[in-house]
This record gives structure tokens, sequence and C-alpha cells, in this order.
């Protein structure tokens, strides 16, 4: 399985972005996808993840009220909405998905597949 990972970029503090996970090799149908961010010098810390069946979704305490996570089934694509950005959501964004039909899960363990990340840069 591929992820690429677009849609990241320079914008100012406010600004909205709108990222996409892209998969190949494998269906992203029964799976749950994530999207993880990792600034530097800090640990990889959970955003979003999205179960395929059925729709259900998670937030990190952090970007919940900012974000929205989405799929598109025909695209094989997981959509990562995110609003009213802020300094502190500069980093590198990684989409990843997992091996097995869970739930959607904050925990990178339970990730298997993971794309190269898109990196986020919000100035103030």
């Amino acid at each position: 399985v591929q992820l690429q990972a677009s849609g990241g970029g320079l914008v100012q503090a406010g600004d909205s972005l709108r990222l996409s996970c892209a998969a190949s090799g494998r269906t992203l149908n029964g799976y749950s996808v994530g999207w993880f961010r990792q600034a530097p010098g800090q640990e990889r810390e959970f955003v979003a993840a999205i179960a395929w069946i059925g729709g259900h979704t998670s937030y990190g305490d952090s970007v919940k009220g900012r974000l929205t996570i989405s799929r598109d089934n025909a695209k094989n694509t997981v959509i990562l909405q995110i609003n009213s950005l802020k300094p502190e959501d500069t980093a590198l964004y990684y989409c990843a998905t997992t091996s097995l039909g869970l739930m959607p899960t904050n925990l990178v363990g339970d990730y298997t597949y993971w794309g190269q990340g898109t990196l986020v840069t919000v100035s103030s």
C-alpha cells in the first residue's frame, strides 16, 4: 500500500488548508485512515481518523472543532480540512492506514502503512 499526502504549504494564521491522502495498491474500503502530525523536536501527535465503514470519526483534542476528516470512495482518498490555522499547527502531516478493519484509533502502533508527509507552515 502506498499513501501519498499532499496539500500542505505556507499559509497565514486564520487561513484554511485541505490535505489529501491518496492510496494506491489497495483499497481503503474496510480500513481506518488517520492523520498525525509531528513538529520539530516533538513526538508524533494524533490529529484525526476515519473508519471507512460507517464513516465513524475521531479527532485529537488540540484540533477538535477546527478540522473535518472525510473520505472519497471513488478516488480512494481521505481529505483533511483544517480551518482557522494557528502557528502551533506548523508540522509535517502524515496519513496512515491500518491493516485491520479497526474503528478510528489514535494510536500510532495501530497503523501499518504510512505516507511520506506533507509540510504545513503557518505564519503569524
